[in-house]
């Protein structure tokens, strides 16, 4: 029997790895995640609702409970995903005052050029649904947004242009700031 290597992606089947893997991920989830979740909630609400307009507001919770807890899951999971893949590629975390030695485009940075700050908003985000707060929402939007784009706007990007110079300025050309976007093929 002869070993041969597995095949590797090429060009064209790039793409189609990254599909395959968001559908296996998604289909895990809603297998093991989504369907378990609720047949137990209407199980639950069977068994303990008193009127309908109790089981109705019972299901409103438990299902804004799982939409948020997953919001604030993918964004950790997320957040955590950028941070260490800026601290492995950009050999130093995301602090300025400890900043990475080297300029990182590729992985998540090549789709957005905040994930870290994008990820921790969106967790956030997951908490306020979860909890159905107000307060947190409205925390997020007049204290979270303002500051992330001062911080990024106003601090970050000046440092980076002048730490990496027409590298960091042609990345900016190409990469949204804050909105998400598949990375152009190079």
């Amino acid at each position: 029997m002869v070993n041969t290597p597995a095949p590797q992606p090429g060009g064209d089947e790039k793409p189609f790895a990254l599909k395959s893997t968001i559908y296996t991920v998604g289909f895990l989830l809603f297998v093991l995640g989504v369907l378990p979740s609720l047949f137990y909630v209407v199980e639950e609400g069977l068994l303990t609702a008193d009127s309908w307009t109790d089981l109705i507001q019972s299901y409103w919770i438990d299902f804004r409970r799982l939409v948020g807890g997953a919001v604030f899951a993918l964004g950790l999971a997320a957040y955590l995903f950028c941070s260490i893949w800026l601290m492995f590629y950009g050999r130093g975390p995301h602090v300025e005052f400890d900043p990475p030695k080297h300029f990182v485009a590729t992985g998540p940075y090549r789709w957005v050029r905040n994930p870290v700050v994008l990820t921790l908003l969106v967790t956030v985000l997951g908490e306020a649904i979860y909890y159905g707060s107000l307060g947190i929402l409205a925390l997020l939007l007049f204290i979270g947004l303002p500051f992330a784009q001062y911080q990024v706007t106003r601090i970050e990007e000046p440092l980076l242009r002048q730490r990496f110079g027409q590298s960091y300025i042609d990345y900016c050309t190409r990469v949204p700031r804050w909105t998400p976007r598949p990375p152009s093929p190079d």
